[in-house]
């Protein structure tokens, strides 16, 4: 069997290499992603709108992540499990943050990620500190959707610059950059010792991350401009249903080779 890839490894890697991460919510999709070799699972919050069919992350729970977080954990092997903070586990009360953040390492996960610059500092290093491993999140947060109105491109570069350098320096393992320029990912990139992993940030990110869902093309009617399709799921699944019902309603299947 092969080992959990740790901190260490991704670390090592991307001096040499970009680094990929996938989302995955279930046992489908935790075993193909391991299997790819990916490095890291992300366990999204997104499986608000992927899974659950929300409008938005904002609905996901605790009990939500920690469920899918286990079930990515225990049907995976090699890739690092992230487990994706929800909306409202961390930003009400420290003591419950760092309690939900530990819960998802008993869950499974190798680390948690968390959404913010400066108001999630103290946070970050009081995780770190206990153990428990730090992705940030900065650029477009999707938690933040009611006062950004909608994903948009993230341009504020001082900002990013001043908050990406401050989560490296509270002790994150690696930065997500999410809608960011690509001149801003790039300067941010040279500036930090972690590895940046950029999803619409362009291509001077340290590391990818796309969603399961949107790269296999489960839902079509998806196509923001960072996007890239890598198979048709929904019209390919489409089809093999239609040709299931037919079969059906023809009588030819179950044929005498499908019977007992």
């Amino acid at each position: 069997m092969p080992r959990r890839l740790t901190i260490r490894d991704i670390h090592e890697a991307a001096r040499s290499r970009k680094l990929s991460m996938v989302t995955a919510y279930d046992a489908f999709s935790a075993r193909l992603v391991d299997e790819s070799g990916v490095d890291m699972a992300l366990v999204g919050d997104s499986l608000g709108t992927t899974v659950q069919g929300r409008p938005d992350t904002l609905g996901v729970t605790m009990a939500d992540m920690l469920y899918h977080t286990g079930i990515v954990a225990r049907c995976s092997s090699r890739a690092l499990v992230v487990g994706d903070m929800p909306f409202g586990s961390y930003q009400a009360s420290r003591a419950r943050a760092m309690e939900n953040a530990m819960a998802f390492l008993r869950a499974g996960a190798q680390a948690v990620k968390l959404e913010g610059g400066k108001r999630v500092l103290p946070l970050v290093k009081r995780m770190v500190e206990a153990g428990v491993p730090v992705m940030g999140h900065l650029g477009f947060t999707p938690q933040s959707t009611n006062q950004t109105g909608g994903p948009r491109v993230n341009k504020a570069r001082d900002t990013l610059l001043k908050e990406a350098l401050a989560l490296e320096k509270a002790g994150v393992f690696a930065l997500v950059l999410e809608m960011v320029p690509a001149e801003i990912t790039k300067e941010i990139s040279k500036a930090l010792t972690v590895p940046t992993i950029g999803i619409g940030a362009g291509p001077h990110a340290d590391g990818q991350v796309l969603v399961f869902y949107d790269m296999l093309g489960f839902s079509p009617e998806f196509t923001p401009r960072f996007l890239k399709r890598y198979f048709d799921f929904h019209n390919g699944a489409l089809g093999a249903l239609k040709a299931y019902k037919a079969d059906v309603e023809a009588g030819s299947y179950p044929g005498p080779e499908h019977s007992y």
